[in-house]
């Protein structure tokens, strides 16, 4: 079966963006031109994606209203003759069917995946994290896909990461299968260094079948109190065989102040109307800063 439904949560405080992320949700943080989300639905719609679930919280009626028509700026542009930009927005609201539900507690990504269960049904379904932009020729999620399609089971996004950063991570134990793919036999949620199985993280990108919603309807609360999706993957582990896909692409964390300043830069520099003023601004405090 096809995957054409993927589900975005996207109801978290983003408290690590504060106090830019007091009415403004973190999804909506713009890099560049563009929201942070926008990015990661692009990269679904890319993938072959028709339909997706935004499991919201309170606070979060921007993402709604940017997803959806304005009439009265539509007008204003069509007004002013500014064609190009009329396109873009009108683009944004026709790329994808999108609905939305509401995650009325924060009880963690297992219990936000859960609350897609209806509109999932009985479907193989994508999951993607807006933290997580992710460049590459090819989209992260294409990539995952084609996983899929080849062993027709669950996939996870994969990562080498420097091991003193594994604790931030879900991380897995798991057998080479062929380039960049594998077939993971255990996975640990944010391991201390000494206790984690391997330095492959566990990224925002899932391939996954409805066999995950009866698990994660009796998980117990995991790590930081919270259901944790790493979890009841898991225990899916015991009756079918996960699988994992070491993306090509540049991953920039955006959840992470320090990530998205990065991704700020190396987005600007692959711009053709930013990268040589842009490049010659950072050469000359470059050399500012070296004296």
């Amino acid at each position: 079966m096809l995957v054409k439904k993927a589900v975005f949560p996207v109801a978290g405080l983003g408290t690590r963006f504060l106090p830019a992320t007091k009415s403004t949700p973190k999804e909506m943080l713009p890099l560049i031109d563009k929201p942070l989300v926008q990015y990661v639905v692009e990269e679904a719609v890319a993938s072959g994606i028709e339909q997706i679930l935004f499991v919201t919280g309170r606070s979060k009626r921007a993402i709604e209203d940017h997803f959806d028509i304005s009439f009265e700026l539509e007008s204003l542009l069509y007004d002013k003759g500014k064609d190009a930009e009329l396109s873009q927005v009108r683009d944004i609201a026709e790329m994808v069917n999108i609905f939305y539900v509401r995650q009325k507690q924060a009880l963690g990504l297992g219990h936000a995946i859960l609350c897609a269960k209806e509109f999932i049904g009985n479907e193989p379904f994508a999951v993607l994290l807006g933290d997580d932009i992710i460049d590459g020729k090819k989209p992260c999620l294409g990539q995952l896909l084609d996983v899929y399609r080849k062993y027709r089971g669950p996939v996870l996004a994969l990562e080498r990461v420097p091991m003193e950063n594994i604790s931030s991570y879900g991380c897995v134990a798991a057998n080479t299968i062929s380039d960049r793919v594998y077939e993971v036999v255990d996975m640990v949620e944010k391991p201390k260094q000494e206790d984690a199985p391997s330095d492959l993280a566990i990224i925002g990108r899932y391939i996954l079948t409805p066999d995950i919603f009866p698990i994660l309807e009796k998980q117990e609360p995991g790590k930081g109190g919270e259901i944790q999706l790493t979890d009841a993957i898991k225990t899916l582990a015991r009756d079918e065989a996960i699988y994992g896909c070491r993306f090509e692409g540049i991953r920039h964390d955006c959840g992470d102040k320090l990530g998205f300043l990065k991704a700020t830069v190396d987005m600007a520099l692959k711009r053709e109307e930013f990268n040589g003023d842009f490049e010659k601004f950072l050469r000359e405090r470059l050399d500012c800063i070296k004296g």
